[in-house]
Protein backbone atom coordinates (compact mmCIF):
# COMPACT_ATOMS: atom_id res chain seq x y z
CA UNK A 1 0.00 0.00 0.00
CA UNK A 2 1.62 3.31 -0.93
CA UNK A 3 1.95 5.84 1.79
CA UNK A 4 0.35 9.07 1.64
CA UNK A 5 2.28 11.77 2.01
CA UNK A 6 0.96 15.09 3.16
CA UNK A 7 3.12 18.52 2.33
CA UNK A 8 3.13 22.04 3.58
CA UNK A 9 5.00 25.03 3.48
CA UNK A 10 5.58 28.12 5.80
CA UNK A 11 6.92 31.25 4.90
CA UNK A 12 8.48 34.33 7.52
CA UNK A 13 10.21 37.54 6.16
CA UNK A 14 11.48 39.55 8.82
CA UNK A 15 14.51 39.96 11.27
CA UNK A 16 15.65 38.61 14.69
CA UNK A 17 18.25 41.06 14.62
CA UNK A 18 17.12 42.92 17.56
CA UNK A 19 16.04 40.38 19.79
CA UNK A 20 13.30 38.07 21.17
CA UNK A 21 11.06 41.36 21.42
CA UNK A 22 11.31 42.46 18.35
CA UNK A 23 10.84 40.03 15.46
CA UNK A 24 7.56 39.82 13.95
CA UNK A 25 5.87 36.57 14.52
CA UNK A 26 3.62 36.83 11.47
CA UNK A 27 4.14 33.73 9.04
CA UNK A 28 1.87 32.32 6.35
CA UNK A 29 1.13 28.93 5.68
CA UNK A 30 -0.38 26.67 2.56
CA UNK A 31 -0.43 22.93 1.73
CA UNK A 32 -0.81 22.20 -1.84
CA UNK A 33 -2.68 21.31 -3.78
CA UNK A 34 -4.94 23.23 -1.70
CA UNK A 35 -5.40 27.09 -2.94
CA UNK A 36 -5.92 28.46 0.64
CA UNK A 37 -3.21 29.99 2.73
CA UNK A 38 -3.20 31.60 5.97
CA UNK A 39 -1.87 34.16 8.47
CA UNK A 40 -0.64 32.59 11.29
CA UNK A 41 1.09 33.90 14.33
CA UNK A 42 2.24 33.40 17.92
CA UNK A 43 -0.16 32.55 20.63
CA UNK A 44 -0.46 36.30 22.27
CA UNK A 45 1.30 34.74 25.44
CA UNK A 46 4.51 34.13 23.28
CA UNK A 47 4.25 37.85 22.13
CA UNK A 48 2.26 37.01 18.51
CA UNK A 49 -0.96 38.30 16.80
CA UNK A 50 -4.17 37.82 18.98
CA UNK A 51 -5.74 38.53 15.46
CA UNK A 52 -3.83 35.54 13.73
CA UNK A 53 -4.57 31.67 14.25
CA UNK A 54 -1.62 30.33 16.12
CA UNK A 55 0.05 26.22 16.02
CA UNK A 56 -2.00 25.44 19.14
CA UNK A 57 -5.13 26.59 17.71
CA UNK A 58 -4.15 24.43 14.74
CA UNK A 59 -3.74 21.17 16.86
CA UNK A 60 -6.54 21.62 18.58
CA UNK A 61 -8.57 22.09 15.01
CA UNK A 62 -6.99 19.44 13.51
CA UNK A 63 -8.41 17.35 16.33
CA UNK A 64 -11.86 18.58 16.14
CA UNK A 65 -11.86 17.96 12.57
CA UNK A 66 -11.01 14.06 12.27
CA UNK A 67 -13.00 13.13 15.43
CA UNK A 68 -15.89 14.99 12.68
CA UNK A 69 -14.83 13.31 9.52
CA UNK A 70 -14.12 10.64 11.42
CA UNK A 71 -17.85 10.34 13.38
CA UNK A 72 -19.34 11.14 9.97
CA UNK A 73 -17.85 8.27 8.03
CA UNK A 74 -18.76 5.74 10.41
CA UNK A 75 -22.49 7.64 10.65
CA UNK A 76 -22.65 7.20 6.90
CA UNK A 77 -21.86 3.38 7.22
CA UNK A 78 -24.45 2.55 9.81
CA UNK A 79 -27.19 4.52 7.63
CA UNK A 80 -27.21 7.14 10.95
CA UNK A 81 -28.66 10.22 9.65
CA UNK A 82 -26.59 12.89 11.35
CA UNK A 83 -28.19 16.26 10.18
CA UNK A 84 -25.58 18.89 12.47
CA UNK A 85 -22.53 18.23 14.16
CA UNK A 86 -20.88 21.21 16.17
CA UNK A 87 -17.72 20.92 18.33
CA UNK A 88 -16.42 23.84 20.74
CA UNK A 89 -13.22 21.95 21.58
CA UNK A 90 -10.21 23.09 24.01
CA UNK A 91 -6.63 21.97 24.55
CA UNK A 92 -4.64 23.05 27.43
CA UNK A 93 -0.83 23.56 27.28
CA UNK A 94 1.56 22.63 30.00
CA UNK A 95 1.91 24.96 32.91
CA UNK A 96 5.80 23.58 32.42
CA UNK A 97 6.41 25.92 29.02
CA UNK A 98 10.26 24.57 29.42
CA UNK A 99 8.48 21.32 28.79
CA UNK A 100 5.35 22.84 26.57
CA UNK A 101 3.58 20.45 24.98
CA UNK A 102 -0.22 20.52 24.44
CA UNK A 103 -1.09 17.82 27.43
CA UNK A 104 -4.72 18.01 27.00
CA UNK A 105 -7.46 18.23 24.19
CA UNK A 106 -11.31 18.27 24.91
CA UNK A 107 -13.35 17.42 22.63
CA UNK A 108 -17.01 18.41 22.87
CA UNK A 109 -19.10 17.77 20.18
CA UNK A 110 -22.87 18.47 20.03
CA UNK A 111 -24.58 16.30 17.59
CA UNK A 112 -27.90 16.53 15.97
CA UNK A 113 -29.20 13.66 14.42
CA UNK A 114 -32.91 12.28 13.04
CA UNK A 115 -35.73 11.66 15.52
CA UNK A 116 -36.05 8.16 16.12
CA UNK A 117 -32.00 7.59 15.87
CA UNK A 118 -30.77 5.46 18.63
CA UNK A 119 -29.33 7.75 21.19
CA UNK A 120 -26.82 4.73 22.24
CA UNK A 121 -25.73 3.67 18.97
CA UNK A 122 -24.93 7.10 18.07
CA UNK A 123 -22.52 7.52 21.18
CA UNK A 124 -20.78 3.95 20.09
CA UNK A 125 -19.88 5.44 16.88
CA UNK A 126 -18.42 8.81 18.63
CA UNK A 127 -16.22 5.96 20.36
CA UNK A 128 -15.62 4.41 17.34
CA UNK A 129 -14.70 7.31 15.63
CA UNK A 130 -12.39 8.64 18.34
CA UNK A 131 -10.73 5.06 17.78
CA UNK A 132 -10.27 6.02 14.09
CA UNK A 133 -8.99 9.34 14.35
CA UNK A 134 -5.56 9.24 12.58
CA UNK A 135 -4.71 13.25 14.20
CA UNK A 136 -5.88 11.80 17.82
CA UNK A 137 -3.79 8.45 17.30
CA UNK A 138 -0.95 10.67 15.98
CA UNK A 139 -0.49 13.09 18.83
CA UNK A 140 0.96 12.97 22.59
CA UNK A 141 -1.85 14.11 23.89
CA UNK A 142 -4.49 12.93 25.78
CA UNK A 143 -7.74 13.57 23.53
CA UNK A 144 -11.00 13.21 25.34
CA UNK A 145 -14.55 13.49 23.49
CA UNK A 146 -17.87 13.91 25.63
CA UNK A 147 -20.72 14.35 23.23
CA UNK A 148 -23.74 15.25 23.25
CA UNK A 149 -26.53 14.27 21.18
CA UNK A 150 -29.95 15.89 20.09
CA UNK A 151 -32.65 14.61 18.61
CA UNK A 152 -33.30 10.63 18.00
CA UNK A 153 -34.63 8.39 21.46
CA UNK A 154 -33.21 7.64 24.03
Amino acid sequence: MERLVHRARLEWDGSTGEGYRAYPRAHSATAPPAQASLRLSADPHFRGDADLLNPEQLVVLAASSCQLLSFLSVAARKHVDVLRYADDATGHLSEDLRGARIELIELNPVVHVAAGTDEELVLRLVDQAHDECYIANSLNSTVTVRATVVGGRP
